[in-house]
């Protein structure tokens, strides 16, 4: 008659631990919305009580995540100092640095480049944190990943350039960037197009025109 008494402590061992998973639960809970509303002394104050530094929403988000897409320097520098993970993507493959490429955040692209990022990952659509730069005309940001290593003339989805995202989406300022760092003007996507021809089509005038000072035409 062993077997009650064992399932007996089974069952009260397993009670004792809910409420302590529950507690964790909701800790990193409380982690993930003080990163949210940017208050530095609430997460130093909940790591400091045993919350997760890389704990996940439902997106799969981290703090950092958040953080580097809020641009909130301060927050991103203490969760880097509590060793979070700088490379974790969210659910559609989005990292920290795509993030801060994406807002913008030349300073938190400069931390996480500093800690390890890696530049290299493709999230779900088929963009890196260069394509975010690129595509939304950052160029800070832009030097700091060529700067770190990115080659100027990487190819992505559908064989598209930094040069011919930047072009198609009008960012004159860091077309020029990338021209001058060496992207190839008469470089082609996968429909054999293209910046000139891309930015172009999008009407793109001051794109066009610093692509043509720069050579770009027939070939």
């Amino acid at each position: 008659m062993r077997v009650l008494p064992r399932l007996l402590l089974s069952l009260v061992l397993m009670l004792l631990a809910a409420p302590v998973e529950g507690q964790e639960r909701n800790i990193n809970y409380e982690l993930l919305a003080a990163t949210r509303k940017g208050s530095e002394p609430a997460v130093r104050e909940l790591l400091g009580r045993g919350a997760s530094v890389d704990s996940r929403d439902r997106n799969g988000d981290t703090p950092l995540n958040l953080a580097a897409r809020n641009g909130d320097v301060g927050l991103v520098k203490l969760l880097l100092e509590r060793d979070a993970a700088v490379g974790m993507a969210n659910l559609t493959g989005v990292t920290p640095l795509m993030a801060a490429a994406f807002g913008g955040h030349e300073a938190i692209v400069g931390l996480l480049l500093d800690h390890g990022a890696d530049f290299r990952p493709v999230d779900r659509v088929g963009k890196t944190a260069m394509v975010y730069a690129a595509g939304n005309g950052h160029t800070e940001c832009i030097r700091a990943l060529l700067d770190a290593g990115v080659d100027v003339n990487a190819r992505y989805r559908n064989d598209l350039s930094a040069l011919m995202w930047a072009a198609a989406y009008g960012r004159a300022s860091a077309v020029e960037l990338l021209l001058q760092r060496g992207a190839d003007v008469h470089a082609r996507d996968n429909r054999g197009k293209t910046a000139l021809a891309i930015a172009q089509e999008e009407r793109q005038k001051e794109a066009v025109d610093r692509l043509r000072a720069a050579g770009a035409g027939p070939r």
